[in-house]
């Protein structure tokens, strides 16, 4: 089962984030079959860290809370909160697939969050595809209940990245900067 974790930092943790890259690498290298996606996210001026995506294949709901949770810098009080979602892979390849490479291009995670009614969001027609790295909805731990989507893209700007989403179906949609993760 795939899912989604996205830990948001804490204000003023980049130092405590910084002493832990190398235990949060070696923590990750031991995830690195099952890891789908992941990377850092920015604040709008491409360089202040505020959080960190990871999409993990794992056996069941508690395996990913013990994923998301038992992180280093999470256990050593860097984050703020973790949203850990179950989530499904509609595009079927991980981030090291995306013909698009880890260059070249603004990078973003767009999130829609809490439904205003309807069914999920359908994965965009193949034409619109290109540039999309991850995609897929948000779901309750049993997999029954839409709650979101996520999407890792590429685009010109942030607003282009939020288009991915049709906005109408969500109650709030976040777009960060992000790029691709793992050791440099």
């Amino acid at each position: 089962m795939e899912f989604f974790c996205y830990h948001r930092d804490r204000p003023g943790s980049l130092p405590l984030r910084e002493e832990l890259t190398e235990a949060h690498w070696s923590y990750m290298d031991g995830y690195a079959e099952q890891l789908v996606a992941r990377g850092p996210t920015f604040a709008a001026d491409g360089e202040t860290l505020t959080g960190s995506v990871h999409i993990v294949d794992v056996p069941d709901a508690a395996a990913a809370r013990a994923f998301a949770f038992d992180e280093p810098s999470y256990q050593a009080g860097a984050y703020r909160d973790v949203l850990v979602r179950r989530w499904r892979n509609e595009l079927g390849r991980t981030m090291w697939e995306f013909a698009g490479g880890r260059t070249g291009g603004n990078r973003y995670l767009v999130l829609g969050l809490g439904e205003r009614g309807g069914d999920e969001q359908a994965v965009p027609a193949p034409s619109d595809r290109d540039d999309l790295i991850a995609f897929g909805p948000l779901l309750s731990d049993d997999g029954a209940t839409w709650v979101g989507t996520a999407a890792l893209v590429r685009a010109p700007d942030a607003e282009a990245a939020r288009a991915v989403l049709c906005g109408d179906r969500y109650a709030v949609v976040e777009v960060h900067d992000w790029e691709f993760g793992g050791r440099r």
